[in-house]
């Protein structure tokens, strides 16, 4: 038995980390009534409050929606750790897995309604950017590495959580409470998920060290590939990238945010109080290095990318940003 599968008793002691069903929000919580008597003015204060936002932030809300959309591609990549072969497996893996597949889920649907009620985008060219994804697939870099996929489970669940977050607060600035609400809920929900995967991880540490250093090692000396890495709308083929400069220009993500993620996972999982010998030692030596070497490189990389030229996106009709 490997040692993740080892781990059944600790997983189970987490799955409160997961909301009760009847307990948890819905998207129609934070949607308009349209089934209200007042549904038409409900819904047209609904979208007159979505005009405050600019180009550039509804773009990085597509790409962060397209992301959360692509969830399938996710599900199957953590399939492997859950060993769930026939959707009902009776274990505490699989239950995790479920249930987070289930919380996920609710976030592409939400941020999909916002979007198609606010009439503020282009809804087929963001659908055929979600079809794209989802059919492309997703590789962490990591596969067949139980450890390296938990690993890169609390990287990206950290980073969801700061991107939503960051959104949030734009939103908030600009007057548009109803998306900032949404972005503050979904973030939570990214939170839980965090401290669930950063605690496994935790674990791995404590039972299985150094194959554990040297898989986060591995994950960091490759880069982190962010989810939504192939995505395209069948027009740009460098979308991610090109969103990805909106999103640093705007501050939701940056490459301050990225070494704040490395800082955080070194501190959370104990690495300057852990001894290690021989490659251990060194990968552990690099790991703590990594935070203060992206936080050199990010005036230089912000600068790069404020100089890029600007890129028409479809889903804003073809404006450049």
């Amino acid at each position: 038995m490997s040692v993740v599968e080892s781990m059944q008793d600790f997983v189970a002691e987490h799955l409160s980390l997961l909301t009760p069903v009847q307990e948890i929000w819905q998207p129609t919580d934070y949607l308009p009534d349209l089934t209200a008597e007042d549904w038409s003015p409900r819904l047209a204060a609904f979208r007159e409050t979505a005009r405050s936002l600019p180009n550039d932030l509804l773009v990085v809300l597509v790409g962060n929606m397209v992301t959360e959309e692509a969830l399938p591609n996710y599900t199957l990549s953590l399939g492997r750790i859950a060993k769930d072969p026939t959707g009902t497996t009776d274990t505490p893996w699989a239950w995790w897995l479920r249930g987070w597949t289930a919380e996920e889920n609710r976030h592409g649907d939400l941020l999909n309604a916002y979007l198609r009620l606010t009439g503020r985008v282009d809804m087929r060219a963001v659908e055929v950017t979600i079809h794209h994804l989802t059919r492309n697939g997703f590789s962490s870099g990591g596969e067949g590495d139980d450890y390296a996929g938990l690993i890169y489970a609390s990287f990206q669940e950290r980073a969801t959580r700061i991107s939503h977050g960051s959104l949030a607060r734009l939103a908030h600035e600009r007057g548009e409470e109803n998306l900032a609400r949404i972005c503050r809920k979904i973030a939570a929900d990214e939170t839980r998920h965090e401290v669930f995967y950063t605690r496994v991880v935790g674990e791995l540490f404590e039972r299985d060290p150094d194959t554990t250093l040297l898989a986060y090692r591995a994950m960091l000396k490759r880069l982190i590939a962010m989810p939504g890495s192939r995505m395209t709308d069948g027009c740009d083929p460098d979308l991610f990238d090109h969103y990805a400069a909106v999103a640093q220009r705007v501050g939701v993500y940056t490459t301050h945010d990225y070494a704040s993620i490395i800082r955080h996972l070194n501190a959370a999982w104990g690495l300057e109080n852990r001894s290690f010998t021989g490659k251990a030692a060194k990968a552990r030596d690099y790991l703590l290095a990594q935070p203060e070497r992206y936080e050199n490189l990010a005036d230089e990389i912000e600068s790069r990318t404020a100089a890029q030229p600007l890129a028409p996106f479809s889903w804003v009709y073809d404006r450049p940003l």
